[in-house]
Order: C-alpha cells, then sequence, then structure tokens
C-alpha cells in the first residue's frame, strides 16, 4: 500500500482554553469502543486519524499544565492502549487549558483549523451553570456537575464518520457493531500518516475509509463483518451523496439532524447519535436507545420509563438535556440489573 504524503515536518499550533479541561473526559465520546483503530487516547494526550478534504491527517494533542512546551519525544516504541482502557495507567488530574496540537498528512492544516471545536472551546455551559437553572437539577445532576467542571462537548464537523458507526450500531449490541466496525476498518481504512516504520505516529492507528471507499465496500464484505442487508443499505443511501452529508456539519445541529432523517433508515436515534459528536449538541437525545430511557428514569424518579417517559422527565431542562444525560452517565448511577438482553447475532454465519 502506498502510504500518504507527508509534510515536510508537522504543522502545529498551541490553544489556550479558559477553566478547566480534560483531554479524555471531553474526547472519550469520539472512539467507537476501546478497540477503535482510528483513536488513542490516554490522560495527558490522544492522537486522531481522519480525513479531511486535504486528504488524510494525523492529529496529536497534547496537554500542557504551565503553558510552556510539551515533551514531543516520541515514544521508542509504539503505544497500544486504546480508549478508556489508556487510562487506567494515566495521570487522572492532568488537567490543563494549554494544548498544543500536531498535524501530519495532507490534511494536517484543515484538521488543525478544526482544533479549536474538537476541544469544545465554544461549548458554552454558563447557562447550565446559571445558580437558578442548577436549583431546577437533582442532587445527583448537579453534584455530579460540581465534580466535573472540565467535560465540554466535542464538536469534530465530520459527518460520515460519525454516520457509518452510528448506523452500525442500530438494534443490534455494541459488541456486534464495534466488532464489525474494526473488521472493515482494518480491510478498507489505510496507515495513519506518520505510521511509517521510525515514524512519530502509534504504528496501528488508522484513517477510516473516505465517503466513496465506504460506498465501494461489496456486499459480501458488509456480510463477513456481521452487517445485515438493512444496516448497509441505509449506509449506501446515505452515502450516495457524501459531499452533500458533509455540509450538514455547516447548518446548526436542529437542522442537520432534520436533513439527516430525510434519509431512509437514519431515525431519531441515529440522528442524535451523529450530531451529540459531529455539532457537540448540548440537547440531543437518543431517543429508541435500548437502556437510556429506563436507566434515565431510575435515575431520576426511581423506576423505569419509556421513550415518552424520558422526554417528559428532561423537558423542564431543555436546550441542556444531553448536558444533564451525560451527568447522569457520569455520577456512578446503576439502574438494576434486570429483564431481558439483547442476544448478539453473528449474521456471518447466515
Amino acid at each position: 500500500m502506498t502510504l500518504p504524503a507527508l509534510e515536510p515536518s508537522p504543522a502545529e499550533v498551541v490553544l489556550e482554553l479558559q477553566g478547566p479541561f480534560s483531554l479524555p473526559a471531553t474526547l472519550g465520546i469520539i472512539p467507537r469502543g476501546a478497540m477503535d483503530p482510528t483513536v488513542r487516547l490516554a490522560a495527558d494526550r490522544a492522537w486522531l486519524a481522519f480525513n479531511t478534504p486535504g486528504g488524510p491527517a494525523t492529529l496529536l494533542l497534547r496537554i500542557s499544565d504551565d503553558g510552556g512546551s510539551p515533551d514531543f519525544a516520541w515514544p521508542s516504541r509504539p503505544a497500544t492502549g486504546y480508549g478508556s482502557a489508556a487510562l487506567a495507567g494515566g495521570n487522572p488530574s492532568a488537567l490543563g487549558s494549554t494544548v498544543h496540537a500536531r498535524a501530519w498528512g495532507p490534511g494536517a492544516t484543515l484538521a488543525l483549523r478544526g482544533v479549536p471545536a474538537l476541544l469544545g472551546r465554544d461549548d458554552d455551559w454558563s447557562g447550565f451553570d446559571e445558580p437558578d437553572f442548577q436549583a431546577t437539577l437533582p442532587r445527583l445532576v448537579t453534584e455530579t456537575r460540581r465534580r466535573h467542571r472540565s467535560l465540554r462537548l466535542p464538536a469534530t464537523g465530520r459527518m460520515i464518520d460519525a454516520i457509518i458507526p452510528a448506523v452500525l450500531e442500530q438494534k443490534v449490541t455494541t459488541i456486534e457493531a464495534k466488532r464489525g466496525y474494526r473488521y472493515l476498518l482494518r480491510r478498507f481504512g489505510q496507515p495513519a500518516p506518520g505510521t511509517h516504520p521510525g515514524g512519530p505516529v502509534p504504528v496501528g492507528l488508522t484513517v477510516p475509509p473516505t465517503g466513496a471507499e465506504w460506498a465501494r465496500i461489496p456486499s459480501w464484505e458488509w456480510h463477513k463483518a456481521g452487517v445485515g442487508p438493512q444496516r448497509s443499505a441505509t449506509i449506501m443511501r446515505a452515502l450516495r451523496s457524501a459531499a452533500a452529508l458533509e455540509r450538514l456539519a455547516g447548518l446548526s445541529a436542529v437542522d442537520a439532524a432534520g436533513k439527516l432523517q430525510t434519509i431512509s433508515g437514519i431515525g431519531r436515534w441515529t440522528a442524535a447519535e451523529v450530531t451529540q459528536r459531529t455539532h457537540g449538541d448540548p440537547d440531543a437525545v437518543a431517543v429508541g436507545d435500548y437502556h437510556l430511557a429506563a436507566f434515565v428514569g431510575w435515575a431520576l424518579i426511581g423506576k423505569p420509563v419509556d421513550d415518552d417517559g424520558m422526554l417528559e422527565l428532561l423537558e423542564p431542562w431543555r436546550g441542556h438535556r444531553q448536558r444533564v444525560v451525560r451527568m447522569l452517565g457520569l455520577s456512578g448511577f446503576r439502574k438494576p440489573m434486570f429483564g431481558a438482553r439483547m442476544t448478539i447475532q453473528d449474521h456471518r454465519r447466515h
């Protein structure tokens, strides 16, 4: 495979953020599971690989507590930690407001341009933190917010990168969806810029396929990935105009979600899962999730509710409903474990 051309030297920017900031808390919503090969996330750094209109890019984000230049010495061997598993050995107090970003590859300049939104620089919690609003919230939410001031809602602006895995997660277990996504990335992704032998980027970091490349995946490969024909057909319909999909990033989250739902097979759940990541939507609620409504019901009123009941409970906080859900998720609350579980289906044997 021909590796993408690298820029003569990596491009770099430094971003100053106001207030506390946690890299893993903010970016933790982006990787699809602990073994997502497009992201490597630790307490003080994150590697991301993705496509831009200018080509593929590798992005490294590093936290510097003192505002000085961080140590950019590359590891002597490839990093192997992924997702939350990589955080166990990290420094959980690695908070800071200075982020150093470096990027490699043809899309490096555009990747750096998206860093402020990716880090949630414009994510405004002031309304949520206003005393009168806080007074309306359950103590479980306010106490969790007090402990997680460093969380921000990221906005990737990358529609296809969010749509594909969201559709793969429709009506199946998380295990099935992540397994299929990893298979497709291994088969049809490409090494991230800078992963050549002796290069600075961790070996195994992968750029996902472009929209055109996803659209060319043959039906039998979707089958091998355990993706049923209904979900693969939805992806094919969405990709009929990949360029138009990416333009949705320039719309408001509400308008983008509405446009997405005009595609057959994409409903409220998928649209919310997308705009939470692409737009940093503070209000998007994943209606139709197999577990979420019951979880919110147990957390707020001590009993399960359906989707309508969940929306009724969250209605007083419209505009910030996703923030409330995120705080509930971070609170440590667990709903009672009983009832039917979804069965893992292996479509590859059918």
